[in-house]
């Protein structure tokens, strides 16, 4: 391939950036009036815990969940949206996302306890509920304490943990469907599957409601520090990372991580891309790695392990954007 001079690189600069302003201007022009806040061409790094990534061409923040619904039912009906969790699950490709990114703020993040009920917005901290929980003598969602990311994603996927999952303890779902209506799910629960959530495509959750059960808050807390004990001993739990790379396989007795170790991909790297020595079901970003060397390790881990053991391996780790 003919590389480009000088003078050709800095015009498609230019050029770029005008298309850039231009799609600004014509977003800016079409996007509803909202309470909450708009940034254009938006860094999604600071977004993710893998730390990589393009950017967005808009990023909206909304005020509250009125705000959210009058976007969704106002906005340009061929505008691409995406929900952005707390980040932990997700791998932004290094060319960005075409269209919309929401991210919910600390309007989403309310807990509200009414006798063994807890109604929680979507963009809490699954350890903040379980903390809280605690606090108020109520048990259950005590498992999440270890799983990285927020009650919306933790419902999405249906998290689970040392045998637990979300769907055991959820009542109801409130969501604003692809209309811009709010809606509450009573049967959210029904055919929830392993790592697997009852949302229809297009709905953004914004709070759910658990049932949980009284317990004495020192039994709580300790059931909690066995957890975390077990995670810091286990998993690695600082650096650029993730969640749990790929799913446990139903179609095997091995977990992922067994199924890997076999695969002799223990400390594997691509670049500064790397599956963790001390747990290789966690993929790490240990310095400058790009998003195609996260996603390259990752498809290299499943090639290597169907040739090994013949099991598929499937992606846990939530990869979106352009490459």
């Amino acid at each position: 391939m003919t590389q480009l001079s000088e003078q050709q690189l800095f015009i498609h600069k230019i050029v770029k950036n005008m298309q850039t302003s231009l799609l600004q201007e014509n977003l800016c022009h079409n996007l509803p009036q909202v309470r909450g806040q708009y940034s254009f061409n938006y860094s999604l790094k600071k977004l993710n815990w893998f730390q990589v990534g393009g950017t967005c061409d808009v990023l909206f923040k909304p005020e509250d969940i009125e705000d959210l619904a009058y976007f969704i039912k106002n906005k340009p009906k061929d505008l691409p949206v995406y929900i952005l969790g707390a980040g932990s699950n997700m791998l932004v490709r290094d060319g960005g996302i075409q269209g919309c990114c929401i991210k919910l703020g600390r309007a989403f993040s309310n807990i509200e306890i009414k006798d063994n009920r807890v109604a929680v917005g979507a963009s809490c901290l699954d350890r903040t509920l379980v903390m809280t929980c605690a606090e108020n003598g109520l048990s259950g969602l005590d498992f999440l304490v270890g799983v990285p990311g927020s009650i919306g994603g933790a419902v999405a996927m249906n998290a689970g943990a040392y045998g637990y999952e979300i769907k055991n303890y959820l009542k109801w779902v409130k969501i604003v469907d692809v209309h811009g209506d709010i809606i509450v799910l009573n049967d959210a629960a029904e055919h929830m599957q392993y790592r697997r959530g009852n949302i229809a495509k297009g709905s953004i959750i914004v709070e759910a409601c658990f049932e949980l059960e009284h317990l004495d808050k020192d039994l709580i807390l300790k059931k909690v520090d066995s957890y975390l004990q077990l995670r810091n001993e286990s998993q690695p739990t600082k650096g650029k990372m993730g969640g749990s790379t790929f799913k446990n396989p139903a179609s095997s007795p091995l977990k992922a991580w067994e199924l890997i170790d076999q695969a002799g991909c223990r400390g594997f790297a691509i670049n500064d891309a790397v599956m963790s020595e001390k747990h290789c079901n966690f993929m790490m970003n240990q310095g400058d790695a790009t998003s195609e060397d996260l996603e390259k390790l990752g498809d290299e881990v499943i090639s290597r392990v169907k040739q090994k053991t013949g099991i598929d391996l499937e992606w846990e780790i939530i990869r979106i954007g352009r490459k």
